[in-house]
């Protein structure tokens, strides 16, 4: 019996920049439901980008999401006993998830400043092709590179 997919959920533009983008990162930010708190966080992070880098913060954040978006990535597969990690392209969709998955995670692990002030490092960091958020893509992206030995197995 196979798996349907679930349709995709449309997300509607930020009221601010009405960018789609900003507001996924907003979604992923929001913790128990606080949306408005979430959405002065990303405001005010988007804000220091612009003091910080003197740029559009939009065209920073999304060249910023670009650099960490990752083209393969590596999935279990069991085969008579054994589970190898096989790389697999990643979708379009999931592309984007994990990249705004990893720079709120990145964010979110750097100490003793205010979120807004982390997440807006962060987006800077990813900018200029530095940052956690990048090296993470660039793991996933060696154990790929590592196994792909195994790349016959995808199914």
């Amino acid at each position: 019996m196979r798996r349907r997919r679930a349709e995709v959920r449309e997300v509607s533009p930020d009221p601010v920049y009405q960018d789609v983008l900003v507001a996924k990162l907003i979604n992923r930010i929001m913790w128990d439901g606080k949306k408005s708190v979430a959405q002065q966080v990303v405001y005010d992070a988007l804000e220091y980008v612009r003091e910080k880098s003197g740029k559009d913060p939009l065209e920073v954040f999304q060249k910023a999401v670009d650099n960490v978006r990752p083209v393969l990535e590596v999935r279990p597969r069991r085969v008579g006993g054994a589970t190898y990690q096989v790389p697999v392209e990643v979708q379009e969709p999931r592309k984007t998830s994990l990249a705004l998955r990893w720079i709120v995670t990145a964010a979110r692990s750097k100490k003793g400043k205010p979120m807004y002030i982390k997440l807006g490092e962060e987006i800077l960091a990813s900018y200029q092709g530095t940052g956690a958020s990048v090296k993470k893509r660039e793991d996933v992206h060696k154990m790929a590179e590592a196994n792909r030995a195994f790349a016959h197995l995808r199914w």
